[in-house]
């Protein structure tokens, strides 16, 4: 006796239905209320809905026998309610989203082929070889078909699959907990989740059953020119190789090493150039090498003086653009290095060379004036008095906040 006839009734079917009736009553609902072929009629989604779950349960036998006997409270207690969503029986009753797809307009989701895993490396690269351009040939360690077998596990013939799982590695097995049935998976025993049985004296000698064995590739990496950090270069099927599946991918990040000289930001370059003070005043020549061994050799012009931290630039002679023909800057910044006082001699001929003094206050003709020489501090001293300073720029003054006056210029 059926204790409830609900499921049978969503499929218009007896409950004493066969599989053959309950298969054809479900392929004739399911396309009749397909939401592809129903986009306006929310009704018919969950029809369609109703026909899946009740076709999932019915044609299963173990969950048909739990469901005649104590209906769905059966099921939701034994763990069976959930199962396979509408979209995921219909692709798997129809074998895919093909002609139906197209029938429907194309809204069936695509089951593609299975691929074995990709396999992920950092390729560090330094500066000089993303400016030129390189090859680099790198080995890796994957797994590929046994040869000896042919990815079988053992000598033609001897592999068979498990007859405790037929061949899915998992057993569904069902416990009885007062009225109450639980229905559980695990793996089984039979075939340790293999899904086959291959007899010990059987295995092949060289993967051992495994049906794969580890070899060892080489792969030319092309680094293109101006490459950015982060950029990917595939291997498609130069992967993992497992049996009934396709090759995966390889796939190298490019990583860019650290430079001694230079820093990148995308295509551009940066280079710190330290001068002295006869240079920065009255010109002459640094000589910067470049990433290509070139050395290029930048004048200063006499006349034109290079003040501490200012950025001048070379055009085009930065990094050269990702698979484009032309190329970023150079920006130089220069800090100038000023002389010991041991080293300077006769400055009383800077009075001839350099302007004028700036004008000082002078105190009043009757006040008092003391002299005082400045003195060196040590380095905590110095480390103190930068920290105070900050704090001063930070104050307040006349109840304004520092930087709030070149905020108010900058909106302008």
């Amino acid at each position: 006796m059926v204790k409830d006839t609900k499921f049978y009734d969503i499929l218009g079917v007896p409950a004493t239905a066969t599989d053959a009736q309950l298969k054809s009553a479900y392929k004739k609902g399911a396309l009749k209320y397909h939401p592809d072929k129903n986009a306006h009629n929310p009704e018919a989604a969950d029809k369609f809905k109703e026909l899946s779950h009740a076709y999932e349960v019915l044609s299963d036998q173990q969950k048909r026998q739990v469901y005649d006997q104590y209906g769905e409270e059966g099921l939701e207690s034994g763990g069976a309610a959930g199962g396979m969503n509408a979209e995921d029986l219909f692709a798997q009753f129809f074998g895919g989203g093909g002609a139906f797809g197209g029938m429907f307009g194309g809204g069936m989701r695509e089951q593609g082929p299975k691929k074995a895993r990709t396999i992920h490396h950092v390729h560090k690269v330094g500066l000089e070889d993303i400016y030129r351009g390189k090859v680099s040939k790198l080995a890796l360690q994957k797994s590929v078909i046994c040869p000896a077998c042919d990815g079988r596990g053992g000598k033609e013939g001897a592999v068979r699959q498990c007859t405790g799982c037929s061949g899915s590695g998992m057993k569904t097995m069902l416990r009885q907990m007062g009225p109450m049935i639980q229905r559980f998976q695990t793996v089984c025993p039979d075939c340790q989740g293999e899904g086959e049985i291959i007899r010990e004296r059987d295995r092949c000698k060289r993967c051992m059953g495994k049906k794969t064995v580890v070899e060892r590739k080489v792969l030319h990496v092309h680094v293109d020119k101006g490459v950015k950090n982060g950029h990917k270069i595939e291997f498609r099927g130069e992967g993992d190789q497992t049996p009934g599946v396709l090759p995966g991918d390889v796939v190298f990040e490019i990583e860019q090493k650290p430079h001694a000289r230079f820093q990148r930001k995308d295509d551009d370059l940066f280079y710190q150039a330290d001068i002295d003070l006869l240079t920065a005043l009255a010109g002459g020549t640094i000589n910067i090498e470049h990433l290509d061994d070139r050395w290029l050799s930048v004048v200063v012009a006499p006349g034109e003086p290079i003040t501490p931290g200012l950025i001048k630039v070379i055009k085009g002679q930065g990094m050269p653009s990702f698979r484009h023909h032309d190329y970023g800057n150079l920006y130089i910044r220069f800090d100038v290095k000023f002389p010991q006082g041991h080293e300077l001699q006769n400055l009383q001929l800077l009075e001839q060379v350099l302007p004028p003094r700036l004008s000082q206050q002078q105190p009043p003709s009757d006040s008092m004036v003391e002299d005082y020489p400045l003195e060196d501090i040590d380095a905590s001293q110095s480390a103190q008095a930068r920290a105070q300073g900050a704090n001063y720029d930070d104050e307040e003054e006349d109840g304004v906040p520092a930087g709030a006056e070149r905020m108010q210029c900058a909106s302008q």
